[in-house]
């Protein structure tokens, strides 16, 4: 049975709103590999240590598209996914098995446009030392609550 998605307008959010963190598991090997599968990226650099250390990236590292795979799904939960007019983002650090992703976000800026409230907010992607994985940003085209579904 699928879950009623809760109604979220443009009302709802706040300029400087910062929105509910995502953290994840530590990232592991078995991701990794699962996600090469899923993405068909088999590049041994994701998973065999001997190749990421010839690259100079000092073993593995995860695919940047997994953790923007985070992103996505942090900002997906603050804002449903029929709503969502852009995601984009800047890879700024490598991912290494054991990091633990943590996805923040805030607003920073709503306008009303063609009847349409559109929120802009930011994203980043960190590990539990703070080191910034990803920067990114994201529009939104809500409903405004005079407005009916």
């Amino acid at each position: 049975m699928k879950q009623m998605e809760t109604p979220v307008f443009y009302e709802d959010f706040e300029l400087n709103q910062s929105l509910p963190p995502l953290t994840k598991p530590p990232v592991d090997r078995v991701q990794l590999v699962r996600y090469a599968g899923a993405s068909g990226d088999f590049n041994p650099l994701h998973y065999v240590d001997e190749v990421g250390q010839k690259a100079g990236t000092g073993g593995v590292i995860a695919h940047g598209m997994l953790i923007m795979g985070f992103a996505g799904q942090a900002v997906t939960r603050w804002v449903p996914n029929r709503y969502l007019r852009r995601l984009a983002v800047r890879f700024t650090g490598m991912t290494r098995p054991g990091d633990k992703i943590t996805v923040t976000g805030r607003v920073v800026e709503k306008r009303i446009e063609n009847g349409c409230g559109l929120v802009v907010g930011e994203v980043i992607a960190a590990d539990e030392k703070g080191e910034v994985k990803l920067k990114g940003s994201f529009e939104a085209a809500l409903p405004l609550k005079s407005t009916p579904l």
